[in-house]
C-alpha cells in the first residue's frame, strides 16, 4: 500500500484528495478507500477541516466509481 516518493511525485494533482497540498493520493481504488479513512481520522484529531474531508471524500468517491 505504501507509495514510493518517485511514484508520488509522478502523480498528477488531480490524483490527490487535496490537490493543492498533494495529500491523500487516490490513484488506485485501495488508496482512495484509505484516503477516506485517513481523512476521517484527521478530522477527529482536529488536523483536517470538515470541508477538507468532503473534498477528499469527493475525489475518492470519483475514483471508487471508476472501473479498473
Amino acid at each position: 500500500m505504501a507509495i514510493s516518493a518517485k511514484k508520488r511525485k509522478s502523480l498528477k494533482k488531480s490524483q490527490f484528495g487535496l490537490p493543492g497540498s498533494r495529500k491523500y493520493p487516490v490513484d488506485t481504488r485501495k488508496r482512495a478507500a484509505n484516503a477516506k479513512a485517513r481523512a476521517t481520522q484527521q478530522v477527529k484529531k482536529g488536523n483536517l477541516s470538515k470541508s477538507g474531508q468532503r473534498q477528499v471524500n469527493a475525489a475518492a468517491n470519483r475514483r471508487l466509481r471508476m472501473k479498473g
